[in-house]
């Protein structure tokens, strides 16, 4: 026991100056026993303002992600970039964000769903329940009284229309149109809109100017109405596959009625079109220029396009070009683009390499899913990721995704409720039962598990375990 001089002393020292504190002698241990001692703490979020994603892995806490929330400070545009193989979480991901989205009022999606299975696309079911049509693209259906989109549609400026029209001309043809056919497209155009008046013009309409063009037309230029003829056959050919070819009836016609840019969310239904042909990229075109001069208004809403095997669109020169200008929208009028690849490759290496890249570069939102190693270091060196995020890459799970926004790299695990799971994973809610669907969760959170052990022994590895003086 302390005598009763100390204790008197140190109560009248306490109350003249106050209780005297006293200093800790500094701790002298390892990292792996400091992480013990000492809490760690966790990366900064992205703010507490958006749509909910999931969970930061490491620290659990919720992660919010939503680009017109974090455009300006910490983001400088709103594009996003979604990478990853097959089966493990992309299209849950998309799926949900965009159900989330749609709880705000001032949001509006078009999705291209170039995917599907049993006759419909994979967006179906998430339309039928919001009560919306997809506009369906089927060139069997086309001819049977189904969805038109006119690129002469009067909605479209007569400088989008001609802008469109060389789109998809280059497109089929591969090459850019030379002066000559560009002049006798341009005064084909031009003849059409001045004359006819009592209804839309049509595609064919420009084909029989192509074929008989006005004797104005060649005096205007001083040349052979012979030579303004054959100048514009090969476009002639080319617009032909629009109106008698095998993509007859979707595009040949007046814009069907009823289709509804005003609803909130609008779905192309792409799944009935071979992703691998030249029809894919034409489509593309069409649709974006369709799209740029008739939904994206100054209307202050928030407007999200998302497009799947976006590497069709991007593989293309032309078309991605169009993109391009289409995502520069996304500063004037509030556009995110969200394009969805498998595999970087796939648009880096491609035809369209320089204009990949520069759409790349507009994305300051990139979400990578399980990649193989030698994909995944590729990809790091294109995104400029860090080493520790390229390593645990390869040993993601389905749902766990290395989260890059402009720089604030985190691992999240994306999270699905009940409610949104039927119309997530649309084959397993029609095919599975409650008891497979308990055997799939109980599995999903054992491999979850597993992968924070992996991604936790990971971390510390690289730590080191070196010896460190903590005060």
């Amino acid at each position: 026991m302390r005598d009763p001089l100390s204790v008197l002393t140190d109560a009248f020292t306490s109350f003249l100056f106050g209780k005297v504190e006293t200093t800790r002698l500094p701790v002298r241990t390892s990292t792996g026993q400091a992480q013990a001692v000492y809490l760690p703490t966790a990366a900064p979020g992205l703010g507490d303002s958006g749509v909910i994603i999931g969970r930061e892995v490491y620290s659990g806490k919720g992660y919010i992600y939503d680009p017109f929330q974090l455009y300006g400070q910490q983001l400088p545009a709103p594009h996003w970039l979604v990478l990853g193989e097959s089966g493990n979480g992309k299209s849950a991901l998309e799926k949900t964000y965009v159900l989330r989205q749609l709880r705000f009022r001032d949001r509006q999606v078009v999705v291209l769903d170039a995917q599907g299975e049993d006759g419909v696309g994979e967006w179906n079911l998430i339309a039928r329940e919001l009560g919306i049509t997809p506009i369906r693209l089927d060139p069997m259906a086309a001819l049977d009284h189904g969805i038109r989109l006119n690129p002469l549609d009067p909605a479209i400026t007569t400088t989008g229309q001609l802008a469109l029209l060389r789109t998809i001309i280059e497109v089929a043809m591969g090459h850019s149109l030379d002066e000559r056919s560009g002049f006798a497209l341009k005064v084909a155009h031009a003849y059409v809109n001045e004359t006819i008046v009592e209804r839309q013009p049509v595609l064919m309409d420009i084909v029989e100017q192509l074929r008989h063009p006005e004797p104005e037309s060649a005096e205007a230029m001083n040349v052979a109405i012979d030579d303004v003829r054959a100048w514009g056959l090969d476009v002639a050919l080319v617009l032909d596959r629009l109106v008698d070819g095998d993509l007859r009836g979707m595009f040949d016609g007046p814009t069907t009625v009823g289709i509804d840019l005003d609803a909130p969310l609008i779905v192309f239904d792409l799944s009935h079109i071979d992703r691998n042909s030249i029809a894919m990229p034409i489509l593309m075109a069409i649709v974006g220029v369709w799209l740029e001069h008739t939904w994206i208004r100054p209307d202050r809403k928030k407007r999200i396009f998302l497009v799947e095997e976006a590497w069709h669109i991007i593989n293309s020169p032309f078309v991605a070009q169009l993109f391009q200008r289409l995502l520069k929208f996304g500063r004037r009028l509030g556009l995110s683009f969200v394009a969805v690849v498998h595999h970087l490759s796939d648009v880096v290496d491609g035809s369209a390499a320089k204009e990949a890249a520069a759409i790349l570069k507009m994305a300051s939102t990139r979400t990578i899913y399980a990649q193989k190693a030698d994909e995944a270091r590729a990809t790091g060196r294109v995104l400029g990721l860090p080493r520790w995020a390229v390593e645990i890459i390869p040993s993601l799970t389905p749902g766990i995704a290395v989260w890059d926004v402009n720089g604030n790299v985190q691992v999240v695990k994306h999270l699905i409720t009940e409610t949104e799971r039927p119309l997530v994973f649309t084959d397993r809610a029609m095919t599975e039962s409650s008891a497979d669907h308990e055997l799939a969760d109980d599995a999903l959170r054992a491999a979850e598990l597993e992968a924070e052990e992996r991604a936790a022994a990971f971390v510390e590895q690289h730590l080191g375990d070196s010896e460190s003086t903590v005060a």
